[in-house]
């Protein structure tokens, strides 16, 4: 892995092949200082932005890239900070661009994200041959494949030369006792190569599962300074073997961060994930 900062004002949507993985943010639901947990992945012509918070799209302005440049999406799970910023996307694409962008979702996570959270102030913006509008009317649905050699619900997305492999966590209610019975969440296996968890409680099944397949060059994984809740906190988190430990880059963290960066030194994680950084996968 290489990691660098890119002299350039605007954010580039190409590169030369290799995988690049972009965090425009990587602050948690409440931080005020490192805006939120989404990220651009990009490989050779085409690029996938996972997730779009409400800062998001500020975030992307100020890399000098409008939300109407992004032209394929893939959404986690439907909490603020990873949704706020789409009904900007959905009423530039639509009223400004005159386009719609795709994106990567599921049938059931459709009706979900439609129904119980983008409905509500986009169904009504205009009448379409006598009704309200859908979410056709805003994107452009791209669905996986499902692969049933897996011990959950793991599907595959393709981009271009980029597969990007969806695999059900256990994020919330908090009193879910596996990923079958939470709330739609998932996490994004990058090309076979990089782990991002998305939101997800401790899960060593999860994590242990699937390195023992892909063997991961680096997991990018969300943590809390604290144990509860409904994210992996890092006193759980320190408890893994160091060889996992050793390539977790940690994500998704409060405003406290600069306080624990001993504490993850000495615990023999990754680091840090840190915004602003591009992180290359040759």
């Amino acid at each position: 892995m290489n990691v660098h900062r890119r002299n350039k004002k605007r954010l580039s949507l190409i590169n030369d092949g290799q995988l690049s993985i972009i965090p425009l943010g990587c602050g948690g639901a409440f931080s005020k200082v490192l805006y939120q947990n989404n990220f651009l992945v990009v490989k050779g012509d085409r690029h996938v932005m996972i997730d779009c918070g409400t800062r998001a799209p500020q975030a992307l302005h100020e890399r000098g890239v409008k939300v109407t440049d992004i032209q394929t999406w893939l959404i986690t799970h439907s909490h603020a900070d990873h949704i706020g910023g789409l009904e900007e996307v959905m009423l530039m694409g639509r009223y400004f661009a005159g386009k719609k962008p795709d994106i990567l979702i599921t049938e059931e996570y459709q009706s979900t994200l439609w129904n119980r959270s983008l409905s509500g102030a986009n169904a009504f913006n205009e009448i379409k041959d006598g009704g309200e509008l859908g979410f056709d009317d805003y994107w452009n649905p791209i669905r996986p494949e499902p692969l049933p050699d897996f011990s959950r619900d793991t599907r595959e997305f393709r981009v271009g030369e980029l597969s990007l492999k969806i695999v059900r966590t256990r994020h919330y209610p908090q009193q879910a006792t596996g990923w079958a019975d939470a709330a739609y969440s998932v996490g994004v296996i990058l090309d076979d190569r990089v782990l991002f968890t998305g939101d997800t409680l401790f899960d060593v099944d999860f994590l242990t599962t699937y390195d023992d397949q892909f063997r991961f060059e680096s997991v990018f994984h969300d943590v809390q300074f604290f144990t509860g809740g409904v994210h992996a906190g890092i006193d759980e988190l320190a408890t893994l073997p160091a060889a996992m430990k050793s390539k977790i880059l940690l994500m998704h963290y409060g405003d406290t961060w600069k306080a624990q960066q001993k504490r993850v030194r000495d615990d023999g994680f990754g680091g840090f994930v840190r915004q602003g950084l591009t992180y290359d996968f040759i």
